[in-house]
């Protein structure tokens, strides 16, 4: 991560209590969700990892639920800068899963899959910290917000609000999204719509008042409806091959 006063204070929420503040559970009701994710793209590409690391890994959930559907002895590490979040998870977790309460870029492993689920729009320095990750891993599965849509846009204070509610700095779209990893020098085997929203068991009741005209939109055409009324993510499957191409014609 990046070493400037500024991103030391967009680092200082997870820190100091104010993450947990937010969501006392630090997300732990979605690792289930995000470990079908991940398992589902990999098991699509039959890739069967050795080794995995989740970077920015919570109380290390996705790592523990993805962990039950691979082989025995598939080494599971988990990088966290709060210690609030390691915090909660138990003993019996902590065996099956290596915790670390570090920066990952300050550790040279190398693992076969990297995830980065739902991270680098936290990150000040996003660009610098993709470059980083890059040649750490085989393969990459990332989970991205995409938080910028017609209907956020049109909502005066959405976005300003994300950054204070959930330390969302950075907000995509799905092109957008996919040019940052093509920028950093990733190449995008597999990329698709999630319905974050609709799925994921923390929403706001706020939310699930859009849900069918949401669901309706998406079982038409994805796209359209990740770009006017948001809610979903970006799933994406990449490896560090240097590619700066692109395809955004979905």
């Amino acid at each position: 991560m990046a070493s400037s006063a500024e991103a030391d204070d967009a680092r200082a929420r997870y820190l100091d209590g104010t993450q947990l503040s937010i969501d006392p559970d630090w997300y732990e009701a979605n690792a289930g969700w995000k470990a079908d994710q991940v398992r589902g793209i990999l098991a699509r590409h039959r890739i069967t990892p050795k080794a995995v690391c989740d970077v920015g890994c919570g109380t290390g959930g996705v790592l523990d639920a993805l962990g039950r559907s691979l082989p025995p002895g598939t080494k599971l590490v988990g990088y966290e800068i709060s210690p609030d979040a390691l915090a909660m998870a138990s003993a019996d977790r902590r065996e099956r899963v290596t915790l670390v309460n570090d920066d990952p870029l300050l550790h040279d492993d190398h693992f076969d899959v990297m995830l980065v689920l739902d991270v680098f729009e936290h990150v000040e320095d996003h660009l610098g910290f993709l470059r980083r990750l890059r040649p750490r891993a085989d393969h990459f599965v990332f989970i991205v917000p995409l938080d910028l849509s017609v209907q956020r846009v049109l909502r005066k204070s959405a976005l300003v609000d994300s950054r204070y509610t959930i330390g969302h700095i950075h907000a995509f779209t799905r092109e957008t999204a996919l040019a940052t990893l093509a920028d950093c020098g990733y190449r995008v085997l597999d990329d698709e719509l999630v319905p974050a929203q609709l799925e994921r068991p923390d929403q706001e009741s706020r939310e699930r008042l859009v849900k069918p005209l949401r669901r309706l939109l998406f079982a038409i055409n994805p796209g359209l409806a990740a770009r006017v009324l948001g809610g979903f993510s970006l799933l994406v499957l990449a490896d560090g091959q240097n590619s700066n191409v692109i395809n955004v014609d979905r």
